[in-house]
């Protein structure tokens, strides 16, 4: 059985624990496969590097719910044990139903729920939130809870107390400690690389679980179990190719490291010779680079390095003016433009193919529905495609005729937004090629065919 991970609201604690159930996991030389619900980047870094397994992501949205089962039953049946980190509160889909959320991705899969609640203020409160949460769907299982929190053994047995109460198991307590404070910046918690003292956080992690985590009770519930899973999540590319198709550089440093597995995997099946290209390091694309993948990151966080790489944006510029294909989403986005503006108001130069400059603005976050108004380089007109937007700079020009797409979501205006043609893909738009196998078709053939031209 795999435990689902959630809490009542977002920052409750819910990603430590499933760091310290990885650490301990490590510790112990057991394998464990986790997964994350919804379309976060940053949380699944850091379960990747503890765990030393890929983290997958798990979004009904993004990529329906036939692919999720799938990819669920396939990964977790990789590694002897697996757990699931939910997103925000586990009823909190979107606007203002459950679609999408934690609870629907259990439900999806039959997954038990570990509940974490911050309970340093509570008392006997804490009954009516977790009698709440246990009852509000019937379809829904609470394995047990753990408090976040808890600083005094007074404190710990009076909330043990109001748990027994009302029936239900508390599988562990977390005390305040320094090692347990995870730091963040605009766009979530930092990335693992940014981290100081990774080993002996990691450590101190594992030490942690086990002093306060009944990992007697959880471990149990982390075995994976369920029948052997036949389908490849890819299956939807095709037969597997083998590896002598066009080369694709994949952005990928400090500035460039939103992507998810399936990104490279979905290439790599098509038979792309995919290789990692790092603009802040100065380095030009590789010889003979079909295609060039620039996935989000904090490009504005390191523009005025960015704009020093005279190799990088120079070998950048020429491929744009040969008609490379060239696919982008939101920081890559900032990285074709002209200008970037960072948090300082400073201006740095970029890559200069595209029109538009970026600042800081106001926060755009939210799934979205992407109807395509006309073909480029990996859509389609009359195609509806799902992703996910999450960023706060802006551009101060965007030309509408060059749009892809329109965006709808819920709580925002319709817009137009992004720019393609037949070789260039840029939006500020997430997507996850598992729910858009058309994607990584596309590029593939382009790649090809520029090299053949």
């Amino acid at each position: 059985m795999t435990l689902l991970i959630a809490a009542p609201c977002s920052g409750s604690g819910k990603t430590l624990v499933s760091l310290l159930l990885a650490a301990v996991a490590a510790q112990r030389g057991q394998g464990l496969q986790s997964f994350k619900v919804g379309p976060d980047y940053l949380d699944p870094q850091l379960l990747s590097r503890v765990s030393g397994v890929r983290c997958r992501n798990l979004d009904l949205l993004l990529c329906g719910e036939e692919w999720v089962r799938r990819s669920f039953r396939w990964w977790s049946q990789q590694q002897p044990l697996s757990l699931v980190e939910g997103v925000m509160g586990l009823f909190d889909g979107v606007g203002p139903s459950s679609v999408g959320s934690s609870a629907a991705v259990a439900t999806s899969l039959d997954l038990p729920v570990l509940l974490v609640v911050e309970a340093s203020r509570q008392a006997a409160s804490l009954a009516a939130l977790v009698r709440g949460f246990r009852d509000h769907d019937p379809n829904l299982s609470i394995a047990g809870v753990v408090l976040n929190g808890v600083s005094t053994p007074r404190h710990q047995q009076l909330l043990s107390d109001v748990l027994e109460q009302i029936g239900m198991p508390l599988l562990g307590v977390l005390p305040r400690h320094p090692a347990l404070e995870l730091p963040s910046r605009h766009l979530g918690l930092l990335p693992p690389q940014d981290l100081p003292d990774w080993p002996e956080r990691s450590q101190q992690w594992a030490e942690l679980a086990a002093q306060w985590l009944d990992l007697e009770r959880l471990w149990p519930q982390l075995t994976s179990h369920g029948t052997a899973a036949t389908d490849h999540p890819l299956m939807d590319l095709g037969p597997k190719q083998p590896p002598h198709g066009p080369v694709v550089a994949v952005a990928r440093d400090a500035a460039f490291h939103f992507c998810y597995p399936e990104l490279e995997e979905s290439l790599q099946h098509l038979g792309c010779q995919v290789t990692h290209w790092a603009p802040l390091a100065d380095q030009p694309l590789p010889a003979q680079c079909g295609a060039v993948v620039l996935p989000g990151g904090y490009p504005e966080l390191h523009a005025k390095e960015l704009s020093q790489c005279r190799q990088s944006l120079g070998s950048l510029a020429r491929h744009g003016a040969a008609e490379g294909a060239m696919y982008a989403e939101c920081g890559g986005l900032l990285l074709l433009g002209q200008e970037l503006v960072d948090a300082d108001g400073q201006r740095h130069a970029m890559a200069g193919l595209l029109p538009h400059r970026a600042c800081r603005g106001a926060l755009s976050l939210g799934y979205r529905t992407a109807q395509v108004k006309r073909d480029g380089l990996v859509v389609r007109q009359g195609e509806v495609l799902h992703g996910h937007e999450f960023h706060r700079w802006q551009l101060d020009e965007s030309p509408m005729e060059a749009a892809p797409w329109q965006l709808e979501g819920w709580g925002v205006r319709s817009r137009v937004e992004g720019w393609t043609d037949a070789a260039v893909h840029a939006s500020w738009l997430h997507l996850h090629w598992g729910g858009c196998p058309s994607i990584p078709q596309r590029l593939t053939h382009a790649a090809g065919k520029w090299l053949s031209a």
